[in-house]
């Protein structure tokens, strides 16, 4: 394929904002050797770390035959897409370590952090040709060389020169790391491969919606289905060819991730949809448990037919089973006409049950008579009306617990448990923030009618720092609000994002320029303590003095005494000051 890159040029971003290049500062964090500090072995509990994550040496040979067994037994398509999202999720995650242990750091510095990580993990050796980039108006550029691929190196050793591009994982990690650091999703592409005859490699980075047909490589992101899912898929519901404007609103209304959880979640998903099985989703209220289920039903047989969603906890004790079952007319005082339940309106579709914990114990009954037979009574009725319903249920309870204190029947429990899945809270799926924020933004910039371009640094920060105790649709919340506060044309911040009581634990302080930058948590740490005691005059003290003087911030610490963050880290435990 045939790159159509749009080069940006300086004049064209903002004055000011804008790095480049020629912002590299060699003696700026993170350095080479600080980034190399981050890797400890410990050879005595067969354990090596890169800062707090547990790292793998694997031999390339030992890569090469598993890259092999992968495309020999799946295929090419769905072994690169595999490496694909694995190198994005490693990606991410190494953005977010650089984030983390040089907030500060200069942006060009940061960036570039990337590819030296690359380096670092003896994956390739690379080179910067050009980037330019502005994070708050969302505009970016890159470009690279890549040297000495391990990946082109044993996929060429097995299967020689061919036509297609082989640095699956690095792509990967590069579109990953771009687009923590961006806020926004950044798609690379590789131009040229050694595994094309190519002497280098060369890759270039843009926003994913600038490419023309982006399509075509972010269907490496997405978890492919194995064939015999597709073939089932085929003989059990074959859909029309939608136009490709209708198959992009649909794909808006699906989850969005590149994480593990969100993969294993939509893998299951794919695996049950054919089926008539009743499925139970589980977890914290906000992860998309509604939006799950729609997306169940949308690849199920059923599509075509309705999808009816009843939020449980949202009926009166004394109307639920009216909702459910139907009323016939004269049942209870009001009930002037028969009406049909969600189970009559859900026939031959889905019927979405969403907070199922608070049905009361006769709901419960007859709800579990009606997955058994298949078939109900209308409250006040005396007929009994054949259904034929797939049931899709959803608590944010844990239902076990529900049982042993009484307030669940145990038989619904096992009737409802046939297939379930939990979906993790979003504090777990990190690496999906930077793609949901980007959603999001568009999609409340195009209903209320705003200009927003994108998001500044510290907002990026902030959000994938934040715990979101209310989940996917907190962070739903947070930018449809940042998207009506902000001015036309500006960049959304924190201040956009937060309001009081919502992050609590996190101060905006003053930094360079006189910008507000996000600060330490107020709460002292659990060594606070071992700090306050440590002895007048000694090492400790003088860290412990620093420490307080700094919010507890590890890294401005460490800046302060002249010393890399691992090499502090390293001496507050040997110090016995970590604990």
């Amino acid at each position: 394929m045939n790159p159509k890159p749009s080069r940006l040029r300086l004049s064209q971003l903002r004055p000011g904002s804008a790095r480049t290049i020629a912002d590299l500062d060699s003696s700026a964090s993170p350095t080479l050797t600080e980034l190399s500090e981050t890797l400890r072995f410990s050879p005595g509990d067969g354990r090596i770390w890169i800062e707090d994550q547990r790292a793998l040496l694997l031999r390339s040979a030992t890569y090469g035959m598993l890259r092999r067994e992968l495309v020999a037994s799946v295929g090419p398509a769905q072994a690169r897409s595999l490496f694909t999202r694995v190198g994005y999720n490693a990606g991410a995650r190494d953005a977010g370590l650089v984030r983390r242990n040089w907030p500060d750091s200069n942006p060009a510095n940061a960036f570039e952090a990337g590819p030296r990580m690359h380096a670092l993990e003896g994956m390739v050796r690379p080179q910067s040709l050009r980037f330019e980039f502005d994070i708050a108006r969302g505009e970016f550029y890159s470009e690279h060389l890549w040297f000495d691929s391990v990946e082109d190196d044993e996929h060429i050793a097995a299967f020689g020169i061919g036509s297609e591009s082989a640095c699956w994982m690095l792509v990967g990690y590069a579109s990953g790391y771009a687009s923590a650091f961006m806020g926004k999703r950044v798609l690379y592409r590789e131009v040229e491969c050694r595994s094309l005859g190519h002497e280098a490699c060369r890759i270039v980075g843009r926003p994913a919606d600038q490419w023309d047909d982006a399509e075509e490589d972010l269907r490496y992101f997405e978890p492919v289905a194995s064939a015999q899912d597709v073939r089932r898929r085929l003989q059990v519901a074959t859909r029309p060819v939608l136009p490709e404007a209708v198959t992009r609103a649909e794909r808006e209304g699906e989850p969005i991730g590149i994480s593990a959880a969100i993969s294993a979640a939509r893998h299951l998903i794919e695996r049950v949809a054919p089926t008539q099985a009743t499925v139970l989703f589980t977890g914290a209220s906000g992860v998309g448990k509604e939006l799950f289920a729609r997306t169940l039903h949308r690849i199920s047989p059923r599509h075509d037919q309705p999808f009816i969603a009843l939020n449980c906890a949202a009926i009166p004790d004394s109307l639920v089973e009216a909702e459910i079952f139907g009323v016939e007319r004269g049942a209870y005082t009001g009930a002037t006409a028969s009406r049909p339940g969600r189970f009559e309106r859900a026939q031959r579709g889905t019927l979405f049950l969403d907070e199922i914990a608070s049905l009361s114990l006769a709901a419960q009954g007859k709800l579990l008579r009606a997955l058994q037979e298949r078939v109900i009574e209308r409250v006040g009725g005396t007929r009994e009306i054949t259904v034929d319903v797939r049931v899709v249920a959803a608590s944010n309870m844990d239902l076990r617990q529900e049982v042993a204190a009484g307030r669940f029947r145990q038989d619904l429990l096992f009737r409802l448990n046939v297939f379930p899945i939990t979906l993790p809270p979003l504090k777990e799926r990190r690496d999906d923030i930077p793609l949901l924020m980007e959603a999001f933004l568009r999609r409340y910039g195009a209903q209320h009618g705003r200009r927003v371009p994108g998001f500044t640094p510290q907002a990026v920060r902030a959000l994938v720092q934040y715990d979101f105790p209310g989940n996917v649709r907190e962070l739903q919340n947070l930018v449809e609000r940042a998207v009506i506060l902000v001015d036309p044309d500006e960049p959304i911040d924190v201040h956009h994002l937060f309001r009081s009581g919502e992050m609590p634990g996190v101060t905006l302080a003053l930094g360079a320029g006189g910008r507000l930058v996000q600060g330490a948590k107020d709460t002292p740490p659990a060594d606070s303590k071992a700090l306050s005691a440590a002895a007048p005059g000694t090492p400790a003290q003088q860290y412990a003095q620093v420490l307080r003087e700094t919010r507890y911030n590890v890294a401005e610490a460490a800046r302060r005494l002249g010393l890399t963050r691992p090499q502090l880290a390293y001496r507050l435990r040997k110090l016995g000051l970590d604990k």
